[in-house]
């Protein structure tokens, strides 16, 4: 069978089901592309809202990395389709990018809208149809694929089909995770979806948290256990949340779902040694307060002095009471018990999903042929910073890729 002579069923219409589709057409098959939702890209819309980070900027050595255990299964992916690669698709599609002071990568124009709306003017011209509204609910006994739209049941004959269906985070904008257990009937291994770059729980102080909820603490460093990060992270009402508490998201779960509880520990001065702070903090302190003391000597912020004084409190001694070195050591070694993890419908993206080793080299189902997956459903997780979006779109591609080779084999 050729690719020309094949239907291939996308369901999921974000960034990987439609880079599987542009794949998929510039091989000459004839692509629809299926979604629950009444447009396409909603997540990708949202992930775009405050600045579209498509992907980073760091050589392959250090990128690779960030995709922790499953690296190894996305290496190929990636390389065949590398953030360079990803940078020129934008500027094809009209959209320059840029690099961050960060490293990470952007769109000059800075949002996803006109990104997105210029690939599915591609797609169009390519000659990729849509069809949303269509929610995917399994396979008949003949095997063709099942929708439920509002005209009721419809029925779909591919001869492929790439499954791109998201994780479970942010359900409304359409990756609620309902085809975990349409895929576990089937005998396909999955790994249980979980939060990634979410925030955490903490049973903060009525005082703290009215104080406090909204603001950021800044150049600081998080560790828990061996793995420290320096960045930032924004206290809310509930909880801690922001870019280094997302860096170390999968740590801080593991230990919070293991032990039902986890300690961060905040340097809210990481620059800074013991001593150096010591020394600062041993002069006369005058008619001064102890917050404008701390606020001078050791330039901390409010915020930060407000952590302290939440580590003071749990330890059943006044901050007042403190010594020079006894708060030295506290400024650099806050620590905050995280009591949970934030829901999986307000984190950022999932870890777990089905597993690589239910995939062949070509993304297709071991146990289901001619059914192919990519995307944010595959077992792995990364930290912010253009990583997500790298991957989505690399596995996009690389399942698109697969399912010509097998046409053709076929």
């Amino acid at each position: 069978m050729t690719p020309s002579e094949s239907h291939v069923a996308i369901i999921g219409a974000g960034p990987a089901g439609l880079m599987a589709a542009e794949v998929l057409a510039q091989g000459g098959a004839r692509v629809t592309v299926y979604d629950a939702m009444p447009s396409a890209g909603r997540k990708f819309l949202m992930a775009g809202r405050g600045g579209l980070n498509l992907t980073h900027s760091e050589p392959l050595p250090q990128f690779m990395p960030r995709y922790r255990e499953a690296a190894p299964k996305l290496q190929a992916a990636v390389e065949a389709f590398p953030p360079d690669a990803l940078r020129a698709w934008s500027v094809a599609l009209g959209e320059p990018t840029f690099v961050g002071s960060s490293g990470r990568v952007f769109p000059k124009a800075f949002k996803a809208s006109p990104l997105l709306r210029a690939w599915l003017r591609r797609l169009d011209a390519a000659g990729v149809r849509f069809a949303f509204r269509h929610r995917w609910t399994g396979w008949d006994g003949e095997g063709r694929l099942l929708f439920q739209t509002p005209s009721g049941t419809s029925t779909v004959a591919a001869d492929a089909t790439v499954l791109a269906l998201g994780g479970a985070s942010w359900p409304r904008l359409g990756s609620d995770g309902s085809w975990v257990d349409i895929l576990a009937a089937k005998g396909i291994a999955i790994s249980r979806l979980r939060p990634a770059n979410s925030g955490f729980t903490v049973a903060w102080s009525v005082l703290f948290r009215d104080r406090f909820e909204g603001q950021p603490l800044k150049g600081v460093a998080l560790t828990i256990g061996a793995h420290t990060v320096r960045g930032e992270a924004m206290i809310t009402r509930g909880g801690i949340e922001g870019g280094a508490i997302y860096a170390l998201s999968a740590e801080l779960r593991e230990a919070v779902l293991g032990l039902g509880q986890a300690t961060l520990t905040i340097a809210l001065r990481p620059d800074l040694d013991a001593a150096a702070l010591t020394t600062r903090l041993s002069g006369t302190r005058g008619k001064q307060s102890l917050a404008n003391f701390l606020r001078k000597a050791a330039q901390l912020s409010p915020v930060g002095i407000g952590l302290m004084q939440e580590a003071a409190i749990a330890s059943g001694r006044p901050l007042a009471s403190f010594s020079p070195a006894d708060l030295a050591q506290l400024i650099n070694a806050i620590p905050v018990r995280l009591t949970g993890v934030a829901p999986i419908d307000r984190a950022i993206s999932t870890a777990g999903g089905i597993s690589f080793d239910g995939l062949d080299e070509r993304f297709m189902l071991r146990k289901l042929p001619g059914v192919f997956a990519a995307g944010e459903m595959l077992d792995w997780e990364a930290p912010t910073g253009g990583y997500l979006l790298q991957a989505s779109f690399a596995t996009g591609a690389a399942a698109g890729r697969g399912v010509l080779e097998w046409l053709k084999r076929s």
